[in-house]
């Protein structure tokens, strides 16, 4: 039989493939502590659940839901855009509810890029802003962003050649898998950029909640004149631990989010009725319990944090997200000193290669454990044998 040649193109999922291998170790009776992915472990709020249970008998839910969500939920999206970062949306021609935020992600491309298109894409990054490229038949145009530079894409270095070709270039602070961040500055400058050179720009901002030490993530929207040429994914996988309900938002640009609807009512459906019901809730209800669950995540960047010190390994203490991004020892790549950890240790990481050429020498270790496994792990760790 044969293949599509983008499937050709497409590498296995990396997710899916550490799932796989930590089952099978699992199954052989290794005692695995996964730090692999960014799945919050802390419960979904009572007053949700409650929300849901309740939801579930409406009839209405039970029926197709509505491509573009319902106006209760646009409107609760808008409204929380306006009172978290001052910014005024439209709910019918500026948001657009998602099943979870990684379905739009993914079409980005597909509405956006024509076969051989190129769409800038920084390395390291979230792997779907790759994926669906190369699923769209468009050309992945990787844009370095480096250490030294914050972990930040330089736009003056971007060639003005490569610039004109470009229709969508992807930002995401604060950053997965850095944990690195940006101010207003630099998103006035992408924008400015952006709309010299006509290109959209696609912020993902799905950490926006997840912050510690006093520090409050910005919207690109904030910029005025931004929703010209911009757009801005978020979801409430993190800051509701909501993820397996699969409901985020995409919202700005009316142009891009009319495209996107249109993508969506041919290839998928509106999220569960009874899932934008709790979302509305969450949007619009009690928020006070968000920074005692930072706390707790903060409570484990700390104790992860001080673990790897003592092991002699590098990392930065970053002040939003759910990942410590640390760099590998000497002498070791991102692939095998991840493989070390596991067998030696029996802690899941991932490999810093998993997110682009740039992110060799790095490897990625979630926050979303419970406390019980990160004392397993800062145990372990105070063991870890070095090849010298």
């Amino acid at each position: 039989m044969k293949f599509a040649n983008r499937i050709e193109k497409l590498p296995p999922y990396v997710f899916a493939g550490t799932a796989a291998k930590l089952a099978a170790l699992r199954a052989s009776g290794v005692d695995v502590l996964n730090f692999t992915m960014g799945d919050p472990d802390v419960p979904t709020p009572d007053y949700l659940l409650e929300t849901m249970c309740e939801a579930i008998h409406s009839p209405e839910n039970a029926r197709y839901p509505d491509y573009f969500g319902k106006p209760s939920l646009r409107r609760a999206i808008a409204d929380w855009y306006g009172s978290r970062f001052g910014v005024q949306l439209e709910p019918d021609t500026e948001v657009l509810p998602l099943i979870g935020s990684k379905e739009g992600i993914a079409n980005v491309a597909l509405a956006f890029v024509d076969p051989g298109e190129a769409v800038l894409v920084p390395d390291p990054s979230y792997p779907v802003y790759k994926f669906g490229t190369i699923m769209a038949d468009g050309v992945v145009c990787s844009l370095p962003v480096i250490e030294d530079n914050g972990w930040l894409p330089d736009f003056d270095s971007i060639d003005p050649q490569l610039a004109r070709q470009v229709n969508v270039i992807w930002l995401n602070y604060p950053n997965n898998p850095t944990s690195a961040l940006a101010d207003i500055g630099f998103f006035e400058r992408a924008v400015a950029w952006a709309k010299k050179y006509d290109v959209i720009i696609a912020h993902d901002n799905p950490y926006s909640e997840i912050t510690y030490d006093g520090y409050r993530a910005p919207s690109i929207l904030q910029v005025p004149g931004a929703k010209e040429i911009a757009v801005e994914f978020n979801s409430l996988s993190k800051t509701y631990s909501m993820a397996g309900n699969r409901i985020g938002m995409v919202v700005g640009n009316a142009e891009v989010i009319n495209v996107l609807g249109r993508i969506k009512t041919n290839i998928d459906s509106g999220v569960y009725g009874a899932v934008q019901d709790t979302a509305t809730v969450a949007l619009t209800g009690d928020q006070s319990w968000i920074p005692a669950r930072n706390e707790i995540y903060r409570r484990r960047r700390d104790k992860l944090c001080d673990a790897l010190c003592l092991a002699e390994i590098s990392v930065t203490r970053p002040r939003a997200g759910l990942y410590l991004w640390a760099h590998v020892p000497d002498g070791y790549r991102s692939a095998a000193f991840a493989d070390l950890l596991l067998q030696q240790l029996g802690i899941a990481v991932t490999s810093g290669a998993s997110y682009g050429q740039q992110g060799e020498g790095y490897f990625r270790m979630s926050l979303t454990v419970p406390d019980h496994e990160v004392d397993a792990a800062v145990t372990r760790l105070a063991g870890l044998q070095l090849d010298t």
